[in-house]
Formats: C-alpha cells, sequence, structure tokens
C-alpha cells in the first residue's frame, strides 16, 4: 500500500456514529437565526460542507463568499472544507484554501492537501469484506439496489449504477468483482460504497440500510436521490474533524460548522457552534445550535462576517477599555 495511506487505525473518538435516521440530536429547543446565535468567545475554526452549503446550487463560490473565507484566515481562524466530494472533485474549491490546504473528503474516509493537487495524507478506509457483507445485505434487504466503489484512486460502478460522466475512465463490473482484491493489500483502499436505489424513498432507504447492515459499516446521505454513502465503522465529517482538531490542540467550543444534509448531522452535533443552511434537511437542522440563511443567499458568509464583525468590535473595545482617555478632550 502507498505511504501516503496513512490509516488511522485504533484512533480514540468521542464521536458516536449515527446508527439509525438521525431525527434530533441536540435537545436545544428551537433554533435561532444567524443573527441571534450567540457566537463563541474565540472561534479558531470554521468548518463548512461544500455542496448545499458553502457552494451556491450552480456549484460556484460566490464573490461575497471568497471574500469572507479570506477575512477569516486573515483574522486568524483556520477554515477545513469538509465534504462528501472525492478529492479529485475539490477543484471548485482549491484556490480558497489557504494556510494548511487541507480538507477533508469523502465523508471523513480521507483528509487531502490541496495545496499537492489533492494528495491523501490520511485515509480511513472501508475493509472490502465489511463492503461485500453490506453489499449482499442490501441486495437481499432492497432488491433492485445498484452499486459503486469510490477508491482512494477512482470511482468504478455496476451497469445497473446510474450514468456517471464524470469519471470517464471507471471500470464497469458487478460490485463483488471490483471489491475483490487480486492478492491481498495490493489494491487501492476503499473509501465509500455508494448504494442507490430507484423506487425507495431517500430516508426510507437510509433506516433500512442501517438496520441491515448498521453493525458492519456508516450509511449516511447527501443525495436528494435514494442514494447511500457507506463509509467504515465510526467514520464521518465528524470523527475526522475532531482528529484534525485534536491536533491543532483546537477543542469542540472553538469550531463553527455548516451543513445542510444527513451526513453533517454528526458534525453540526460535535461542533460547539454549528448552523443549519435555510435549506437544509430536517435531520441537519435538529443537529445544529443556529440556523442561517440558504446557500444561494451565501449563508455561510453572513455568519462569517458577523464573526469577524465581533472579534473587530471586542478588540476595539479591550483598546478602549485599556486606554480611557483615548479620544478624549481631557
Amino acid at each position: 500500500m502507498p505511504e501516503e495511506y496513512l490509516l488511522f487505525r485504533g484512533a480514540h473518538s468521542d464521536v458516536r456514529p449515527c446508527a439509525r435516521t438521525c431525527t434530533l440530536v441536540r435537545e436545544n429547543g428551537a433554533v435561532t437565526s444567524a443573527t441571534d446565535r450567540p457566537l463563541p468567545a474565540a472561534a479558531r475554526l470554521i468548518a463548512t460542507d461544500l455542496d448545499g452549503t458553502l457552494l451556491r446550487d450552480d456549484k460556484t463560490v460566490s464573490d461575497r463568499t471568497v471574500a469572507a473565507l479570506a477575512a477569516a484566515e486573515e483574522a486568524g481562524i483556520e477554515v477545513f472544507f469538509v465534504t462528501g466530494r472525492p478529492a479529485r472533485w475539490m477543484g471548485v474549491v482549491s484556490d480558497h484554501v489557504h494556510g494548511h490546504g487541507l480538507a477533508i473528503c469523502a465523508n471523513g474516509a480521507a483528509v487531502a492537501d490541496l495545496h499537492d493537487g489533492g494528495r491523501l495524507l490520511k485515509v480511513r478506509p472501508l475493509e472490502r469484506e465489511a463492503a461485500l457483507d453490506v453489499v449482499h445485505a442490501l441486495r437481499t434487504a432492497a432488491p433492485g439496489t445498484s452499486f459503486a466503489v469510490e477508491l482512494a484512486t477512482g470511482i468504478n460502478y455496476e451497469p445497473a449504477y446510474p450514468a456517471f460522466h464524470l469519471d470517464p475512465g471507471a471500470t464497469v463490473a458487478f460490485a463483488e468483482k471490483l471489491l475483490r482484491e487480486e492478492a491481498p493489500g495490493t489494491d487501492a483502499p476503499v473509501l465509500k460504497l455508494l448504494a442507490h436505489h430507484g423506487e425507495l424513498a431517500p430516508d426510507d432507504f437510509l433506516a433500512l440500510a442501517r438496520a441491515a447492515a448498521g453493525d458492519r459499516a456508516s450509511f449516511t446521505r447527501s443525495s436528494p436521490s435514494a442514494l447511500l454513502e457507506v463509509s467504515g465503522p465510526g467514520v464521518s465529517k465528524a470523527s475526522t474533524l475532531e482528529l484534525c482538531c485534536a491536533e491543532r490542540g483546537v477543542s469542540p467550543a472553538e469550531v463553527v460548522a455548516f451543513g445542510d444534509m444527513p451526513n453533517d448531522v454528526e458534525m453540526l452535533s460535535w461542533a460547539g457552534t454549528s448552523y443549519a443552511m435555510g435549506n437544509a434537511h430536517p435531520a441537519a437542522l435538529a443537529a445544529a445550535t443556529g440556523r442561517t440563511v440558504t446557500n444561494n443567499e451565501d449563508g455561510v458568509a453572513v455568519v462569517i462576517e458577523r464573526i469577524i464583525a465581533e472579534r473587530a468590535l471586542s478588540r476595539s473595545e479591550h483598546r478602549t477599555s485599556a486606554n480611557p482617555l483615548h479620544g478624549s478632550d481631557h
């Protein structure tokens, strides 16, 4: 296995994977808006999802959001992009990663260096045996399910999987063949197994899959269709973010997180302050401490601007209190 596949095997995490359909994570009462939610006294890290959150529906980053991200970094606040996307799909934001250059990809299965072409620094794989168990379980529990296999090197998929045009070099074969190694340890790590059903409702499919194979893997979803994303046990955006924060000495209370879909629920629950987008799934709304406006209204930028403004005001007030005669005619 290449040296860049550094595994987090055995790493301790206080983040618990969601073993059932998430409907309520925090008992925090009604969420508050972007303008009335108290912000942390010293935000040190912003963790934001991309699709449906930072990106507009046309998959662009607005000028306002670009400016807000730059302002956050200039103010000493690290920004982590935390996404279900693979590293090779991070070009849309790679120019907006400052400082560390890192992004958490594939729902926490990989940490990529966007300053180095998306090179994978850390991988938390789904073991092939477990992935095969999931395939067999879902073929039985939900006949008609089709699969794709997201590897550290690219994606392969079954003939019945929805037409896929972003990775023209993919291998097309049944999942059982795609997951079979020619020799143990010789193939690239599996980051995610994708499972699609053409008839089931998305949340119903998620609940069914968790009931059928939740002991073998972590299940979530981020697509409006019945497309499930399957990771290794305990792997989530939250658990990998927790590891990255621990390396930096950043506590949950110092993190502000943004998201919109079920794959953001654990992250929104873990962060000390979190915002669900105005367009968010009910599970994300239930998990977050606050609510901002939609992705098309630059909801992430709205909150970041407020963080920067409050920090500037606090510093101004501190300077005034330290020098009460400053600006006085007396």
